[in-house]
């Protein structure tokens, strides 16, 4: 019968004694251990002057005293410098959870604090984001300078600005009264502070201000290199040329429902001549004209990206663009018009560095103003569509003159059929790359042989102009989509129930 036999107490006398354990070590050499986490606090501490090998008597008597401190807390023998390494290596998700450490904590989770969208003016004025946040770079002052009163029951949202309305306000133009926005002398106040405490400021979002304040900030901010303006003006766009060097400008003049300011051709050409190193500009109800834009074209060489959000431009602004010398990306967002003339000079030329142009939620039914943007853009690479109206064959189809588009990208364009696709496809030699998405009118029993081999020898492919139909065949055999016969199934007569 097998038995495992006990294991006895018996040691050898021939065996010396058990080997100590790390604890018993720690244990016995605490004072010793103690010693060094002090030597290592006072090196940490000093940045003047280095300590000697053997503590003062002084330090002595403070060493018992910190003995147990150091020895349940060794993390806060650490230095700021070494804190703030390991912190910031941290993702975002946690460094929330770590500024409820301590308050040393919460020092040091604020200095890794860049970007700050407030939302309390007073906290700027008080000068508390600065000994909260000291080391900002990027600060967003948008709703921060809204006055939104404390019992309001409604949210107005749009794309650029979002506010709560007191429920008693006009519907017409109730942003423009004072109770809705802080006054340009409050704004400009917030500025000078704010340049005064980030001297570094690099990104700048902020609503109704002054030249005077947009010239405080240009002054003791010269890193500052973005810059979003909210109801501005050809007066403000002075204080903006003293930014030598903005390399991105957001002007927002004009915003359905919320407020109206104007930004003309004698606005841009201030602006042109002031801000020579800009890369990307966004001109967002803007109105102008030629003029303007020839002189941004001139003076901007170093332009590669422009935004047209619901412009108000002056119709024959298009040929304009041909001036833009470094070109790359040209976008139309939420026109209802792209020009209302149409007209070219086709002595001007072309914008040959023109490699990307987008429409998104445009209205495309000016059959000249599209031809003669397409004249203009001869060189492109990539077409992106994103739901667009009036967008059909017969517009679709003056897209063919782009012989050299490697990329088209169409999203929610309903009037576009099979048919008016193949012919702009097949026109395209070099055609690299096809997204097609919620295009209700191309159907694939009406794919052509020739349309289908075009497709094999595509490096990129999407093909999704059905939704409907796609959810249908993925859901047969699952037993959905059905009338619920076992869910909803009766388990009694109506008639029978009291009082039918």
């Amino acid at each position: 019968m097998a038995f495992s036999p006990e294991k006895s107490n018996f040691r050898s006398p021939f065996k010396g004694p058990p080997s100590p354990s790390w604890n018993d070590l720690l244990l016995k050499n605490k004072k010793a251990l103690n010693h060094v986490l002090f030597t290592m606090h006072l090196q940490s501490r000093s940045n003047k002057q280095t300590p000697s090998s053997s503590p003062s008597p002084q330090l002595r008597k403070s060493l018992d005293f910190t003995l147990p401190s150091l020895v349940s807390d060794p993390i806060s023998l650490l230095s700021d410098q070494i804190l703030l390494s390991i912190l910031s290596k941290l993702p975002d998700s946690q460094r929330n959870c770590n500024s409820l450490v301590s308050k040393r904590w919460l020092y040091l989770q604020g200095r890794l604090v860049r970007s700050i969208k407030l939302l309390d003016w007073d906290f700027l004025v008080s000068g508390r984001l600065f000994i909260r946040f000291p080391n900002l770079i990027h600060v967003d002052l948008v709703n921060g300078s809204l006055i939104s009163p404390g019992n309001a029951g409604v949210f107005c949202s749009n794309r650029l600005l979002s506010s709560h309305v007191d429920c008693n306000a006009d519907a017409k133009d109730w942003f423009l009264k004072e109770r809705f926005v802080l006054p340009s002398d409050e704004i400009d106040k917030g500025l000078r502070i704010l340049a005064s405490g980030c001297p570094n400021l690099r990104r700048l979002l902020v609503v109704n201000a002054s030249e005077l304040g947009l010239l405080g900030v240009a002054e003791e901010c010269p890193t500052l290199q973005v810059l979003e303006l909210h109801r501005c003006n050809d007066q403000v766009l002075r204080g903006i040329a003293a930014c030598q060097n903005l390399q991105i400008l957001r002007l927002i003049g004009n915003v359905d429902g919320f407020y109206k300011s104007s930004v003309t051709d004698i606005g841009l050409t201030i602006l042109a001549q002031g801000c020579k190193r800009l890369v990307k500009l966004e001109l967002s109800g803007c109105e102008g004209s030629y003029e303007g834009i020839k002189a941004i074209a001139q003076c901007c060489q170093m332009l590669e990206e422009l935004i047209l959000r619901d412009h108000r431009m002056e119709g024959g602004w298009l040929s304009a663009l041909s001036y833009c010398e470094n070109l790359n990306t040209l976008r139309f967002m939420s026109c209802k018009s792209i020009d209302h003339y149409g007209w070219f000079d086709e002595d001007v030329g072309s914008c040959p560095t023109l490699e990307r142009l987008h429409f998104e939620k445009c209205q495309l039914r000016n059959k000249e103003s599209l031809r003669t943007l397409f004249l203009l853009c001869q060189e492109v690479r990539e077409v992106i569509f994103h739901n667009c109206w009036g967008l059909d064959n017969e517009m679709f189809s003056l897209s063919t003159g782009l012989r050299r588009v490697k990329s088209l990208c169409l999203e929610s364009c309903s009037l576009l059929t099979t048919e008016g696709l193949e012919s702009a496809l097949l026109s395209w030699k070099e055609i690299q790359s096809l997204k097609v998405i919620s295009c209700g009118n191309i159907k694939d029993s009406e794919i052509s042989p020739a349309l289908s081999t075009l497709f094999s020898t595509l490096k990129d492919f999407q093909w999704r102009p059905d939704t409907k139909s796609l959810l249908s065949a993925g859901l047969v055999g699952t037993g959905m989509r059905k009338r619920g016969s076992k869910l909803f199934k009766k388990t009694c007569d109506w008639k029978s129930l009291p009082g039918a």
